[in-house]
């Protein structure tokens, strides 16, 4: 799952995949996997602490956002870059053209849409308060990673 969001996360820059390649692994590993330890081992308290059932589902969305906000800055950084941009404007534009989705999907959930998490707990008889708190659950991680 790690290589592939790292390989994937990069399409979007013509030039340096391989060189990228371990940074962008670093950061989604090193993010994402801090933020599953602390929703598998201090929030939910998965038992046995590998449960596949509870780990593969939350480590496909944690890493599959940060692949998302990864390709995002990098093919961000790269055009600012080559518009001759000073390296610091080029990265803060970039860290915030890369935290778009992800804040505009907390201001708008619950609002204008009803994730697919949520919607599918209230379907199969979950609470609906369980249910959105799950889903709130599951939008700080995305955010936190």
């Amino acid at each position: 799952m790690l290589i592939a969001t790292g390989w994937i996360a990069l399409r979007t820059v013509p030039h340096l995949q391989k060189t990228l390649f371990i940074h962008a692994l670093a950061s989604i590993s090193l993010g994402g996997g801090f933020t599953l330890l602390i929703i598998s081992q201090f929030v939910l308290d998965v038992k046995p602490w590998f449960a596949p059932d509870y780990l593969i589902p939350l480590a496909g969305m944690i890493f599959a956002n940060s692949m998302t906000a990864i390709s995002l800055s990098a093919e961000r950084l790269y055009k600012e870059l080559k518009m001759k941009q000073a390296y610091e404007v080029a990265f803060n534009d970039a860290l915030f053209a890369s935290l778009i989705p992800i804040t505009n999907s907390l201001f708008a959930v619950g609002l204008v849409a009803l994730p697919g998490m949520m919607t599918g707990q209230i379907l199969s008889g979950i609470s609906p308060l369980i249910a959105a708190r799950y889903q709130m659950m599951i939008m700080a991680m995305i955010f936190g990673a």
